[in-house]
């Protein structure tokens, strides 16, 4: 078996190389750094988080990167870019710059480009700057175009000073005929 020579011509395996040169130093105990976002560029991309088709969550999701859902997510969801995927189920809001989906998802979208595939169901309002749905998706809600979706929804969440409407319950008021009183009983 041969390799090839820097000036092209074939050299024997057991001929003595030169070591490779890590791409990466060595950490403590030997090993290599694992990629990570901690010492990316700003111009690399980021692997997306991966929400498997197992996977319930019950409560709100955020990430400041690429979310991928296959599984069902019970609460709200903030990205960048969020796809659903085909067999994924959301049953909350969701807020990102792009928003793509292929699932089903029960609440309001708000984002700057919004996709609906052919596969999608979404019932909800969707706030958006652009919008494209493809023919087969279904779609049950209003539309909103609007320059800045994601910026209006902090200007709806109400401040934490403001005074709270109790949550009492309320008495049925008793039921009266045009007269007001209370309406007779019929017998026969």
């Amino acid at each position: 078996m041969f390799t090839k020579k820097p000036d092209g011509g074939p050299t024997p395996l057991n001929a003595a190389m030169p070591p490779p040169t890590p791409s990466k130093p060595p950490v403590a105990g030997g090993t290599s750094r694992p990629a990570t976002s901690v010492g990316m560029r700003s111009g690399e991309k980021l692997s997306p988080s991966i929400i498997g088709a197992d996977l319930i969550i019950t409560g709100n999701l955020q990430s400041k990167g690429e979310v991928q859902i296959d599984g069902t997510i019970q609460g709200d969801l903030h990205g960048t870019h969020v796809v659903v995927g085909e067999r994924a189920k959301i049953t909350g809001g969701i807020v990102a710059d792009d928003v793509i989906v292929r699932g089903h998802v029960e609440g309001s979208i708000r984002g700057l480009r919004v996709t609906l595939q052919s596969s999608s169901r979404v019932e909800g309002d969707i706030y958006h700057q652009s919008l494209a749905i493809e023919q087969g998706a279904y779609f049950e809600g209003k539309s909103r175009r609007t320059e800045d979706p994601i910026a209006e929804l902090t200007a709806i969440k109400p401040s934490a000073t403001a005074p709270r409407a109790s949550m009492q319950p309320v008495a049925a008021a008793p039921a009266v005929n045009g007269t007001g009183a209370p309406p007779t009983p019929v017998t026969s």
